[in-house]
């Protein structure tokens, strides 16, 4: 379903910065969802690491609202760019790509491990993944990278704005009784409110929504199988 063609890796991390600099330009908030029930299929998206420089990107794709898994399944390619603080997608995106490639249906949502716009050049993994995929897609991330917030209330569900100056760039989820917040923003074709919604929906027992908990646990796994919803 995805033209791995499509992305370019950058000789060095300054020119990553000044291609970010160019595909933010590409990035849209105006939804394509006039409500989150047109969201049928979502693909949880995570990558992750070992020590001998070999990343793994996981992807599950789950109906809406019940969780069921439709397909699943994980990648490995060697790490072509360096870790650097604020250029992840570079690193990250080739190896999802490639497993994007093997789906046999299109989500109609990526929810991915990671930033959408709440980054420094408002380019994280899931706005430049989305802009690569034409999809739309929505980080959800375990730390802060930028911004300011009020820490929300300790129930799940509690929430507050997370901001650049005047210019909100995401929100503070508590997704689980007094777990550390998540870090909610939009990356491509979807706005602000549906990003916290969407994530909302996804929400279990667990801290982190469903399809980035099972692409999590995918993605660490030594011997990869079918996932099913917890």
């Amino acid at each position: 379903m995805t033209d791995v063609s499509k992305f370019t890796l950058p000789d060095s991390p300054a020119e990553a910065v000044l291609m970010q600099q160019e595909l933010r330009g590409r990035v849209t908030l105006e939804s394509v969802f006039d409500d989150i029930s047109d969201i049928k299929t979502i693909a949880g998206v995570d990558v992750s690491h070992d020590k001998s420089d070999i990343s793994h990107a996981a992807i599950v794709l789950l109906v809406m609202p019940s969780f069921v898994v439709l397909e699943s399944l994980r990648v490995s390619a060697p790490t072509e760019f360096p870790y650097v603080p604020g250029l992840l997608s570079f690193r990250e995106i080739p190896v999802i790509l490639e497993a994007l490639s093997r789906l046999k249906i299109t989500p109609d949502l990526l929810m991915v491990d990671g930033q959408g716009i709440a980054h420094p050049r408002r380019l994280g993994i899931a706005a430049h993944l989305g802009v690569v995929t034409d999809l739309p897609a929505v980080g959800v991330a375990k730390s802060r990278l930028t911004g300011k917030y009020d820490s929300p209330g300790l129930d799940k569900g509690s929430y507050s704005p997370l901001t650049s100056g005047t210019e909100r760039i995401g929100t503070v989820l508590r997704s689980k009784v007094k777990c550390l917040p998540l870090f909610i923003s939009p990356g491509h074709k979807i706005d602000q409110e549906q990003a916290l919604a969407i994530t909302l929906k996804c929400l279990t027992r667990y801290r982190l929504p469903e399809p980035t908990r099972l692409a999590d646990k995918l993605s660490k796994q030594k011997e990869p199988s079918l996932l099913k919803a917890g």
